[in-house]
């Protein structure tokens, strides 16, 4: 008994250690897609602004690959000392339906730090589209269903998933034109080769300015401050339509609660600082508010989000290769 007390209070001697020390050097944060992406985008800027508070140096880390899954696994296998991070879009929630080989699960193996920034999109057409607005569009597509494409950035995306769901709330099908990102969705838009795409505003605001494709509604709950002429798609009759591009901070999971809380004062901070700011404006992305860029705000989202997206997944049989 008087070993296992000792060597519990070492233990608990040690955590509070390495918590009253961390970070203690630089802290590495896995980007599990390209470099350049939204996501990246992101995280980098992130890093700027919570290394101020943490006073150490954060590596971003780009690890690449389909769904995002190697760069998850690798965070899962890593030593839970809060050293090394993930951020990881709202892909988190879909991993589960998409890749049923998967071998972590996003609702058990991370210690969550909290959510980051929300990320708007907008449905958008081909610019010779005849409805001139969603509820004559939704009237022409039950009309031509069968001669209307959809385009997205490719299976698992925010774009794909956005699709799924406009198709579920007008009850009907449409043919699906994955492509390998959003860049080329939007080039064979403007050119007229795909008649609609759903996508983050990131990608679709200045072919909107531009007057370059057709908007037909914005997939949040009010008006887009960058487009505030353009009228949601619950406002145009979708009823509780909203799909955002969500992000999260995760870390292995078993580390310290000290550490998980240092690094929840960390990200906090950086979502009020003002370069980071001034900086997701013109991206169009949102700082969440407090009370979700927090363990408990994140793993409620990833929960709600899992429940929402897997029934629609499931039946498209939609699958990462």
């Amino acid at each position: 008994m008087l070993k296992l007390f000792t060597a519990a209070a070492l233990t608990l001697v040690t955590t509070i250690a390495v918590a009253d020390s961390f970070p203690s050097r630089p802290v590495t944060l896995v980007v599990p897609f390209s470099a350049g992406g939204p996501t990246d985008v992101v995280a980098r800027q992130l890093a700027m602004a919570m290394e101020k508070d943490l006073g150490q140096t954060i590596v971003v880390e780009n690890k690449p690959s389909s769904g995002g899954i190697v760069g998850s696994e690798s965070v899962v296998r890593s030593e839970p000392n809060g050293y090394t991070l993930l951020i990881f879009n709202m892909g988190m929630s879909t991993l589960p339906a998409l890749a049923p080989d998967l071998r972590f699960d996003p609702k058990k193996d991370f210690s969550y730090i909290g959510e980051v920034v929300d990320v708007p999109m907008t449905l958008i057409g081909r610019k010779d589209l005849e409805p001139q607005n969603f509820e004559q569009l939704a009237s022409y597509l039950r009309e031509h269903k069968a001669s209307i494409n959809l385009a997205n950035a490719g299976v698992g995306t925010a774009s794909h998933l956005c699709g799924m769901l406009l198709m579920k709330q007008l009850d009907l099908a449409l043919t699906t034109v994955p492509y390998k990102g959003a860049a080329p969705a939007m080039m064979d838009l403007q050119g007229g080769q795909v008649d609609l795409l759903c996508d983050q505003i990131t990608t679709t605001q200045q072919p909107i300015l531009g007057q370059r494709v057709k908007p037909y509604g914005a997939t949040t709950k009010k008006r887009l401050a960058e487009l505030p002429d353009l009228p949601t798609l619950d406002e145009q009759g979708l009823d509780n339509f909203e799909v955002t591009v969500w992000h999260g901070i995760y870390a292995a999971k078993g580390t310290p609660q000290p550490v998980v809380d240092r690094l929840v004062q960390a990200l906090q901070a950086g979502l009020k600082d003002q370069n980071f700011r001034d900086s997701m404006a013109k991206l169009g992305a949102m700082p969440v508010e407090q009370e979700r860029a927090t363990p408990e705000g994140l793993s409620k989202h990833l929960a709600e989000q899992i429940a929402t997206w897997t029934p629609l997944i499931e039946r498209s049989k939609s699958y990462l290769q």
